[in-house]
């Protein structure tokens, strides 16, 4: 009874409206997880990775922090990893290695910058996959959300792996955030409600 009208919506969803509005286009989301969520000009959804960490996830903070993972603990020992490994809260804790690879890549470290280059690549990948899948005309609007894109360096290098990849982008701030979308979607459900309810008055 908390309200007449109740649309139920995925925050990656959310995100996409937030980022893009009406418009067709991507979304690429990196946080913990990814995800890549896409629109077309008819306003069909599609979708690239997001299937988790054990079957994908890829380019995420996590997918970062379980390559770095080997090189951050190299002193902790099988034993130490093997408790890490059956914590509930494991896949917070490796993602939250990503961080700590991507400041070693800017310092040089070889194998931190290749675990960050791959990172960039398969993200790009999950982008080019979609927007093929979604026959998107080129220039392909691409937003982004998720704490690692918040990170300008790395997010740059998902855009050139793309465009190395022979993919056109017009990247587009985001406009605003998953709740902004949700409010504004409130807020159209009430008007049309008030307006039915005038009508059958």
């Amino acid at each position: 009874r908390a309200a007449q009208h109740v649309e139920v919506i995925s925050d990656v969803e959310a995100a996409l409206l937030g980022a893009l509005g009406d418009e067709p286009g991507l979304l690429v989301l990196a946080g913990t997880g990814s995800i890549v969520l896409g629109r077309d000009a008819r306003g069909r959804w599609s979708r690239a990775g997001g299937l988790g960490p054990l079957l994908g996830d890829e380019g995420s903070a996590f997918w970062i922090g379980r390559a770095w993972l080997p090189v951050a603990r190299r002193h902790a020992g099988v034993l130490a990893l093997r408790r890490l490994a059956l914590r509930p809260d494991a896949v917070a804790r490796v993602a939250a290695l990503a961080p700590s690879a991507l400041r070693a890549a800017r310092r040089g470290h070889p194998i931190a910058s290749a675990i960050v280059a791959g990172a960039q690549v398969a993200l790009a990948e999950l982008v080019a996959d979609l927007a093929a899948r979604l026959r998107l005309r080129p220039p392909v609007a691409v937003s982004w959300a998720g704490g690692l894109l918040a990170d300008t360096a790395f997010r740059a290098g998902v855009w050139r792996a793309a465009h190395e990849a022979g993919l056109q982008l017009a990247v587009i701030p985001p406009r605003g955030s998953a709740l902004d979308a949700a409010a504004d979607m409130a807020a159209r459900l009430v008007t049309a409600s008030r307006e039915t309810g005038r009508r059958t008055r």
